[in-house]
């Protein structure tokens, strides 16, 4: 039986309270679905099935590159994140797989991080290597790199640790590794760009030979950050590269904040999907740069173009799975709020795009009516599908209105009671 972290006469409690606006505006909005030929119960279906991991680190709290001001109730360990993790889960049915950090999750006995997943209904998804900082009794820092570094010593500790990562997530039933390298430069001449990127590609060749065989294995590229001349993973174009050459298990991540401003991500993602490497996604926002804001925060609409160009190529792309994971820091938020509510602005950009009119979207680019054509995306983004969303949560056991409910639990003040407060933190993102 599935362990829940809040009450479950609260959650039916707040439910009910709301239970009546919501068949109001559900048979309202089916009605006026239905008169565009489209199913409101059938995109409901849809939305339910539909799932998107939450980061362990991200219900802790974040911070500025200067500064962190910690939250009360923070998490001690991997088992404190996977309760907060499953009130995400209990409260949004969007979230049942959490990815892991190693080193920051890891534990001495595997066994009873899976029992405890399983306890809360929770599944494990991607690993994620971190080479990108230095691990209390490390041999070799890497300061100056670690899959591309000079030292050949320093680059097979930087893969013996993704092998760790991958025997780690074998244990726990995760079925992918995703790899983030900081490794760059910060001076011109500092790096030789093309040995760099050898080294590189070496390395995770040694990586990627270790993969189960029903393994994936995402790269991910950042434009900038801690490396701010060059970064050896800059683009989608190297990471594509990168790809192509290490075999067919392995695939492009694409973290909504890892581009230059005003880039077009969604013909990003439709460039990758058209040549099977599009893997997944880390999902945030951004304002500036990687700034990791709460997902649909700032730009909802290029959140539901990147989904327009997903559901497109659910009828098209043969055995198309990509991964979807949230990849977000917190600091003047509740994270799990922050996260319940990011979860939410997914599940919202997936049903817009499921009621996008494709038939006429197609004929309107076919005959080169531009307006037309974005008309008929927009008609689906302006759309409120919220009781969609609220509907499928409910015949799921989840809230109608997660993060109020949240509130109303008092989860957060009953944690910072059994979590000691942390008086201070450093800086750093996460």
């Amino acid at each position: 039986m599935t362990t829940t972290m809040i009450s479950q006469a609260t959650v039916e409690a707040e439910n009910e309270s709301r239970l009546t606006a919501l068949r109001r505006d559900y048979e309202s909005l089916g009605e006026r679905l239905d008169r565009r030929g489209i199913s409101i119960d059938a995109i409901k279906r849809k939305v339910a099935a539909y799932g998107v991991a939450v980061p362990s680190w991200g219900v802790g709290t974040g911070g500025t590159r200067f500064a962190r001001f910690p939250g009360k109730g923070e998490p001690r360990n991997i088992f404190d994140k996977l309760e907060d993790c499953a009130v995400i889960q209990q409260l949004t049915r969007a979230t049942p797989t959490v990815s892991l950090h190693i080193p920051w999750d890891k534990v001495n006995d595997i066994s009873e991080l899976r029992a405890k997943g399983t306890s809360l209904g929770l599944g494990f998804d991607a690993m994620n290597s971190n080479t990108f900082s230095d691990a209390p009794g490390q041999l070799h820092s890497y300061k100056f790199g670690s899959l591309s570094h000079a030292d050949a010593a320093t680059r097979r500790q930087a893969v013996e640790h993704n092998l760790e990562c991958i025997e780690i997530g074998r244990q726990l039933g995760s079925k992918a590794l995703t790899v983030w390298v900081g490794d760059g430069s910060n001076f011109p001449g500092q790096s030789n760009f093309t040995r760099a990127f050898e080294r590189y590609l070496d390395a995770m060749k040694s990586v990627y030979a270790a993969l189960p065989e029903d393994w994936r294995v995402f790269t991910e590229h950042k434009m900038f950050e801690p490396a701010f001349y060059s970064t050896v993973v800059q683009d989608w174009g190297s990471n594509y590269l990168i790809a192509q050459e290490l075999g067919p298990k392995a695939f492009c991540l694409v973290d909504l904040g890892h581009h230059a401003p005003n880039v077009n991500i969604e013909m990003i993602v439709a460039r990758l999907i058209q040549f099977g490497k599009l893997g997944g996604f880390h999902f945030n926002d951004s304002k500036y740069g990687d700034d990791d804001l709460d997902t649909g925060a700032i730009d909802p609409y290029r959140l539901f173009l990147v989904f327009n160009e997903l559901v497109d190529a659910e009828a098209r792309a043969k055995g198309f799975e990509p991964a979807h994971m949230l990849d977000q820091s917190h600091n003047v938020t509740d994270p799990i709020e922050s996260l319940m509510t990011s979860a939410t602005e997914v599940c919202r950009a997936y049903a817009q795009a499921l009621i996008v009119d494709r038939k006429a979207l197609e004929t309107w680019q076919d005959d080169n009516d531009a307006l037309m054509a974005s008309e008929t995306l927009k008609t689906a983004f302006r759309t409120d599908v919220e009781p969609i969303l609220a509907m499928a949560r409910l015949e799921s056991g989840g809230a109608v209105a997660p993060v109020a409910t949240y509130r109303k639990s008092g989860y957060r003040a009953k944690v910072a009671a059994e979590r000691p407060a942390v008086a201070g933190g450093g800086g750093g993102i996460v």
